[in-house]
């Protein structure tokens, strides 16, 4: 494909993007199909992980099934069992570099295997008349499949130490009008762990105030551009002059570079799980599907709540006890601190928390707004001096909300939800702020996983709506795993 006839070629007359009607004749390009080095490095690093994972799970299964008396046909089988394991692997696409260090579908991806790597053994077992215990099976899979996503996720965290120090990164050009092109560009950017680093954009000829910015391509050819940057991926931007044929004959070029390219939908703040292409009458339409706020999914959850709350208060009753104990010893007052909260529908309840300040708190709250640490909206002090001794301590590993687990096993609350909101706050919610309530209030959620009080009014409503738009017991128990990190560091928790 001739450079004068590339696709994509932006000269600011007449239509934005200016394509050939007619395909040119395909002529063998140099490819850039050479993965970068640390592509291959992390592929066999995932690998190694699941041969070890393999091993680790076979002889854990072995040894406590067998003993040290295992039959030959066994021993053939756990020879099989680790390369096995990474076929299916890669089969369910676990080496693809496309999921490396970003999204979950690296790790759905184990979690498929192992059902599969089941199903194979159980089929083998049947169609060889091949008698393998099930104690066997049962303990070698799972212990394969947790150990596998422990190394994987050991080793995504050392990919995303890399990529905070500007390592193991897709050159990105962005490709669209200014302000699209300059959204896209935050959004890529705005988490390095993703991967991705923006080096050049293309945009038409006289876009925006008619000139370029210091950080534009002058370059008139979107092909040209990325050559000349070297990039690993092409990113277009939401626009409506670069869409069907033209679109397809520029990922045509591309595809014989050896460069990857994503379009952007324009839709924000929505999960992959929502987002579904479907061919229709010809076309491959997106479709947006509904959020789950109601039916069975969340009669799971409701039941998966109760449970586990149930499950703590049995366990941690010893500690519920001694911080109850030491509340009231500590001031004097009520050893739980009862508060009128909003929650799913509207609906009011009494939320229930170990008391941390004196019990004149709310008296002295109104001498002390002027000096909220809070994000405009919420009352917040890290120097608060209505908290007790005790109370600042509770505060810090977020002890005082083991109460809660009552209100979830009433059904006031769940597990994780959005943060409980006061009423005066509620007046306060513009139009879109009201989907919070959608959905119970929970104990923790994506707001306490990413920074607590010190978020602003704006990034806790956009981590709420984002919960309740794209809600899945996925997430739950994603944000159940990182809520211990966040109390063990105490991140915005005052």
């Amino acid at each position: 494909m001739s450079g004068a006839e590339a696709p994509g070629r932006m000269d600011g007359h007449g239509p934005l993007w200016v394509v050939p009607h007619e395909v040119p004749a395909i002529v063998p390009l140099p490819s850039r199909s050479t993965e970068p080095r640390w592509v291959g490095v992390y592929r066999w690093a995932a690998v190694g992980g699941d041969l070890l994972a393999a091993m680790l799970g076979v002889s854990i299964a072995l040894l406590t099934r067998f003993g040290y008396h295992v039959g030959p046909s066994y021993l053939v089988v756990s020879s099989l069992l680790p390369p096995a394991w990474v076929g299916v692997v890669a089969l369910s696409k676990g080496y693809d570099p496309r999921y490396f260090g970003a999204g979950p579908d690296e790790f759905r991806s184990l979690m498929r295997s192992g059902v599969g790597l089941t199903a194979a053994v159980a089929m083998t077992s049947y169609v060889t008349k091949t008698e393998i215990a099930r104690g066997f099976v049962v303990l070698a899979i799972p212990v394969m499949v947790v150990s596998a996503l422990l190394l994987r996720y050991a080793l995504r965290k050392d990919l995303h130490r890399h990529r905070v120090r500007g390592r193991c990164m897709h050159r990105v050009l962005v490709v669209g009008r200014s302000g699209p092109a300059a959204t896209l560009c935050e959004h890529l950017e705005k988490r390095p762990t993703d991967g991705f680093r923006v080096v050049a954009t293309c945009r038409p000829r006289g876009d925006g105030h008619g000139h370029l910015q210091p950080d534009e391509l002058a370059e008139p050819d979107i092909l040209a551009a990325a050559d000349r940057h070297a990039v690993d991926v092409v990113a277009i931007s939401t626009d409506p002059e670069l869409v069907g044929q033209s679109l397809r004959r520029l990922s045509w070029a591309l595809e014989q570079r050896g460069i990857e390219l994503i379009v952007s939908p324009g839709i924000i703040e929505v999960a992959g799980p929502r987002i579904s292409v479907r061919p229709v009458a010809g076309l491959s339409l997106l479709h947006l599907e509904r959020p789950s706020v109601s039916g069975g999914p969340h009669l799971m959850k409701a039941v998966f709540d109760r449970v586990v709350a149930l499950g703590f208060i049995a366990v941690l009753s010893p500690l519920l006890i001694g911080l109850a104990l030491a509340v009231k010893v500590s001031s004097p007052g009520p050893v739980l601190f009862r508060q009128q909260r909003i929650g799913r529908g509207g609906d009011e309840f009494t939320m229930l928390k170990f008391r941390s300040m004196y019990s004149d708190a709310e008296q002295r709250l109104g001498d002390l707004y002027a000096l909220s640490d809070g994000n405009g909206v919420i009352f917040k002090m890290r120097d608060d001096p209505r908290m007790t001794p005790l109370g600042r301590w509770i505060r810090r590993f977020s002890l005082d909300e083991l109460p809660q687990l009552f209100n979830v096993l009433r059904g006031d609350m769940s597990l994780v939800g959005p943060r409980p909101p006061l009423a005066e706050e509620v007046a306060l919610y513009a139009a879109d702020d009201s989907r919070r309530m959608l959905v119970k209030p929970g104990m923790t959620g994506l707001w306490q996983v990413s920074g607590r009080s010190d978020l602003s009014w704006d990034e806790s409503v956009r981590l709420d709506l984002r919960y309740v738009d794209n809600w899945s017991m996925t997430l739950d128990l994603l944000i159940l795993w990182k809520t211990v990190r966040a109390v063990a560091y105490g991140a915005g928790a005052y």
